[in-house]
């Protein structure tokens, strides 16, 4: 028995080794950590157990039956982030490339499973040279298993995929299936199809960062929610992520005591937000002051920068934050943020986080561009995340709100549980000097002096129809609130709708836009 269990030792020890150091010097000198450094730093220490650790493939051909290393070049287990337990799969680039073959599949398959079994969230590593050429067919159908586990774990346990090398071909769609997506600059990168089959087939010369690097999914693709400089700050991010996130969609997300007393007052937004809906500032300075320690985790930071998507606490509560912003192109909503905004929304109510929305927008952005591209039914994206959304709904409109974009960011004729408004909040059909221009026209026309007459008609109609008590006094608006108080009022509003119960009609699931 003692030869036994020495061997046993010895065997992990080759397994945990991996290829040897020469291996492991490669990886580090392309800049990036080996799976199990990463797993380090992803868990509370001492925490991870490792499953399948002895696996090895069973293929033949190519040279391969004189391959077999423990792993298969995927690390696979779980462990505790916080306290809490969490699955993990990391690629180990070291063997066969992290490429995926039979039994590398199946690791991922078990440990996935695993997770909604267990109802726990789910981290990817990733970094792989894609399917295992050498395996044909049987790694191709690997990643389609991985890509309808996926799915059925969509909306039921967190997926957060950690892209820390290249993700190219089919497997960069597992990512695309979760719920979030971290990229971390010069070492990561993901397409479907690489530079020299691009060059190869529309003569365009690009590299693979230019393709597919950080940046360019965090900033023109939208892929990536979150991009860092380092492994490091990438992986520590991921466990802040975790913490303000539930373990399942059973559970509702952990609040925790930050010390941020509830009705502490924000008389500092009297200043932030000027009184001239024409004039911008930037909302982040907004959302920092209301919420608990001016902490935010704001999701997909560089695209789509005329909305705020973001996650905070609020009296220790996570809550998602959906934000109008005015420093860039006025607030206004176009396709990229109205596709933002709805993904964010949906994760949000997957995952038991209520929503509050900031409103300040002037409408949706015109333009033959987004007409074309269809502003129609990616603006309904939007619509319908909201309408769909069961969780605590809470509004504000600071300024203006004005046409279909005050209805499509959570107004009270869609669903939202409470809404309040600033006594500076203009919501109507349109601006007055448009109002004024379409409704007045003709006497404006027939007028000895057109623009004296038509500053007169602005003046009534804002004082008509666009003062800060109409919405108020139609039911329209729960109550016009002093800035100072937006704190406490939306810590309130938490408290009360922290039990809120709503079901949707019963059906197979809904339809929603593409």
């Amino acid at each position: 028995m003692r030869g036994s269990v020495g061997n046993l030792h010895a065997t992990r020890l080759d397994a945990e080794r991996g290829p040897g150091s020469r291996a492991t010097e490669q990886q580090h000198a392309r800049g990036r950590l080996t799976a199990r450094e990463r797993l380090d730093l992803l868990f509370d220490e001492g925490s991870f157990t490792e499953i399948e650790q002895l696996r090895r493939h069973r293929a033949t051909g190519f040279g391969l039956e004189n391959r077999r290393p423990y792993t298969d070049g995927v690390v696979t287990g779980w462990g505790t982030v916080h306290g809490r337990t969490v699955f993990a799969y990391a690629h180990d680039f070291r063997i066969f490339g992290g490429s995926l073959g039979e039994a590398h599949a199946a690791k991922i398959h078990k440990v996935m499973d695993m997770a909604v079994k267990a109802g726990a969230p789910l981290v990817s590593l990733n970094d792989g040279a894609g399917a295992r050429i050498q395996e044909g067919v049987s790694a191709l159908a690997g990643y389609g298993g991985i890509f309808r586990r996926n799915t059925r774990a969509s909306g039921v346990i967190p997926q957060i995929s950690v892209m820390l090398g290249p993700c190219a071909g089919g497997a960069a769609y597992s990512p695309a299936l979760t719920d979030f997506v971290f990229m971390v600059r010069e070492t990561s990168q993901m397409f479907i199809t690489g530079p020299d089959v691009v060059q190869a087939v529309t003569g365009e010369e690009i590299t693979q960062n230019g393709l597919g690097g950080a940046d360019v999914h965090g900033t023109v693709s939208g892929v990536a929610g979150f991009v860092y400089d380092d492994e490091e700050e990438c992986l520590e991010e991921v466990r802040h992520l975790l913490s303000l996130l539930p373990s399942n969609n059973r559970e509702l997300p952990p609040v925790l005591d930050t010390g941020d007393p509830a009705g502490r007052r924000t008389d500092a937004l009297v200043g932030l937000v000027p009184a001239e809906g024409s004039r911008p500032y930037d909302m982040r300075a907004v959302i920092q002051e209301i919420v608990d320690d001016g902490e935010l985790l704001e999701v997909h930071a560089g695209w789509a920068g005329n909305i705020i998507c973001a996650l905070a606490r609020m009296d220790g509560q996570p809550v998602g934050i959906v934000a109008n912003q005015p420093a860039v192109l006025a607030g206004v909503l176009d396709i990229h943020a109205s596709e933002k905004a709805a993904r964010h929304i949906s994760t949000c109510d997957a995952f038991n986080i209520p929503l509050i929305t900031l409103v300040d927008v002037p409408g949706f952005l015109p333009g033959v561009d987004q007409e074309h591209n269809g502003i129609i039914r990616h603006g309904a994206k939007l619509l319908y995340a909201y309408c769909n959304a069961t969780v605590p709904r809470i509004s504000l409109v600071l300024r203006k709100a004005y046409g279909g974009a005050y209805i499509v960011m959570d107004s009270q004729s869609i669903g939202a549980d409470l809404t309040y408004a600033w006594p500076t909040n203009e919501i109507a059909v349109m601006g007055a000097e448009g109002a004024a221009n379409v409704i007045f026209r003709r006497e404006i026309a027939a007028s000895d002096d057109p623009e004296a007459t038509r500053a007169r008609l602005v003046k009534e109609y804002r004082t008509d129809l666009m003062h800060p008590y109409y919405a108020a006094e139609r039911g329209l608006v729960d109550d016009v609130i002093d800035p100072s108080h937006t704190r406490s009022a939306l810590v309130e509003a938490l408290r009360v709708l922290r039990a809120k119960d709503a079901d949707l009609p019963s059906r197979k699931h809904g339809n929603p836009p593409t």
